[in-house]
């Protein structure tokens, strides 16, 4: 049903504020059945897509009507065990077409798997509740079997990155190191983002996660010494990690057994906040475009693959197949590049400049049914409309910020 309304809601209306020019028509969603997860997506389908190739067409963010998502309560939780193993990967053997099969969640589930933890570098736990809005502005916004687990496909086509002439420089540096020993990517100027399956197993947080650190890899020799000069040295210049505390973590409810739907990978993702800035060059996060929209169909990510100890590895590939929540990839990768940022360049034309933006996050790995015969897939989660809103307002803490995706 709608209703006008002016600026601000019932709830914690703190966190809109009222705005006397203007009046906003807001989607009133709650007790709607399955098919809200629809009427949804129709209302935040990106604006002007389907531009037809040409001569000087280049490939060009879409621009969205965006949707709110807001805490509603806060409630106190019991300091977790802090008692599972840390595992550098998941599997799952709902495949795409398990994924397309699946019927659309309620709006009341939705609202389920978006709320999140909040777990404190004290130990200390809450669990917030969220509501999800939908806005229209006067201004015209833009709007299986046990199978030996492999993540190499043919001949291997990762790169390590060597020098600090590239580890240093964007958008190689924007990769760091978690100390549960996944990768996680800088989206702004004191936030990380990761894989949910690299602090917290669907249970209970991982071992070492109250002292979570993030690693940021730093040349040796801090006054430059042996090596640092010389660029065209063939060795490869030895590099450390400086470790930055995480002050605290943000993982979906959709993720956390008990709450997930079936197919908890759509939802295998976290956020952290460090206790100091970083002080590097950040990559922005976008809701993720449909694959064929992507530049050649490619996407990128680098990160810090076991097989490879000390070295950032970057890799690109096609995307294969792709769900609302998940796109299935066989970009090369192993155990460690979990929790690696997805990003694709394409133009801006606000701005009118080449960006590159965080589409989605590597998270595993699955063996799946296509037609009878095994196939495996890389799978990352797609930030989607709804996901962009709730890790812009864990980063911003203001909605109005993070009405361009």
């Amino acid at each position: 049903m709608w209703r006008r309304e002016r600026t601000g809601f019932s709830g914690n209306s703190s966190h809109l504020r009222r705005d006397s020019r203007r009046t906003r028509v807001v989607l009133s969603m709650a007790g709607i059945p399955g098919l809200f997860l629809f009427l949804l997506l129709l209302l935040i389908c990106a604006v002007g897509q389907g531009r037809p190739y040409g001569a000087h067409w280049k490939p060009t963010w879409p621009t969205y009507r965006l949707p709110v998502v807001l805490p509603q309560s806060t409630l106190s939780l019991a300091k977790p065990d802090f008692e599972a193993e840390a595992k550098l990967e998941v599997s799952s053997s709902c495949g795409p077409q398990c994924h397309k099969g699946t019927p659309l969640p309620t709006y009341e589930e939705v609202k389920q798997y978006l709320s999140y933890e909040t777990l404190y570098a004290n130990g200390s736990r809450t669990e917030t509740q969220v509501g999800i809005y939908v806005l229209s502005s006067g201004r015209g916004e833009s709007s299986g079997k046990s199978r030996r687990k492999r993540q190499i496909y043919g001949y291997d086509s990762r790169f390590s990155i060597f020098g600090k002439d590239f580890l240093l420089n964007y958008p190689f540096s924007t990769s760091v190191k978690l100390s549960t020993g996944c990768t996680g990517t800088l989206v702004a100027e004191k936030h990380v983002l990761t894989a949910a399956h690299c602090i917290h197993d669907g249970k209970t947080y991982v071992k070492g996660t109250q002292k979570l650190r993030v690693g940021f890899l730093k040349p040796k020799f801090k006054d430059g010494g042996r090596r640092a000069n010389d660029s065209s040295s063939a060795v490869p210049e030895k590099m450390k990690f400086q470790w930055i505390r995480v002050k605290r973590t943000h993982v979906p409810k959709g993720w956390i057994k008990g709450n997930a739907n079936d197919i908890g990978m759509d939802y295998d993702y976290a956020l952290l906040e460090l206790k100091k800035p970083h002080k590097r060059k950040f990559m922005k996060i976008g809701v993720s475009p449909p694959s064929k929209q992507l530049p050649g169909g490619r996407i990128h990510f680098s990160g810090y693959d076991n097989d490879r100890p000390g070295n950032l590895v970057y890799r690109f590939c096609d995307v294969k197949d792709e769900t609302y929540d998940l796109l299935y990839q066989q970009c090369d990768a192993q155990p460690g590049a979990s929790g690696s940022g997805v990003y694709v360049r394409m133009w801006k034309r606000q701005q009118q400049k080449w960006e590159r933006k965080i589409i989605g996050i590597f998270s595993g790995h699955q063996w799946v049914d296509v037609n009878g015969s095994p196939q495996d897939f890389n799978v990352a989660v797609r930030i989607t409309p709804l996901k962009y809103a709730q890790i812009c307002y864990w980063i911003k803490g203001n909605y109005l910020d993070c009405r361009e995706g």
